[in-house]
């Protein structure tokens, strides 16, 4: 979204004065909260995101038994060649990816079952993606 304070925008007043674009947002929302953008503070859980997941995650998920929300994300995923392997570009929102990475738990040799190594690293590169979404801002 482009703000613009006066007939300027954001970017142009923070290079003007050689600070960040959000020292400025913050200093005008301080100042003057008439001004600000009330939807800057809605959830993000609600936007779609879309996370690459790898080709031996999306096998076993394809496999497993699935809420129809996670079958649906999945189904109207992208295959992206990656290699010898594939990666699916799935599109959903937060909360459906946190239930397809718990969905795959054995692939990271829960309960003592033997694992693949290749299956361990897809799913730990999964967890990585996922818990980008899920982090908090700042931390």
């Amino acid at each position: 979204m482009l703000w613009r304070w006066g007939g300027r925008s954001i970017a142009g007043l923070a290079r003007d004065h050689h600070v960040s674009r959000g020292a400025i947002r913050t200093a005008v929302a301080d100042l003057m909260p008439e001004h600000t953008d009330d939807r800057q503070n809605t959830p993000t859980s609600e936007t779609a995101v879309t996370l690459d997941t790898p080709g031996k995650v999306a096998d076993f998920l394809r496999a497993a038994e699935l809420e129809p929300a996670e079958r649906d994300a999945l189904d109207q995923g992208v295959t992206v060649r990656r290699g010898q392997d594939y990666t699916l570009r799935v599109s959903a929102v937060p909360s459906v990816h946190c239930g397809l990475l718990a969905r795959c738990q054995p692939l990271g040799g829960a309960q003592g079952s033997p694992v693949v190594p290749a299956q361990r690293k897809a799913r730990r590169e999964y967890e990585n993606r996922v818990n980008t979404l899920t982090a908090p801002i700042g931390a």
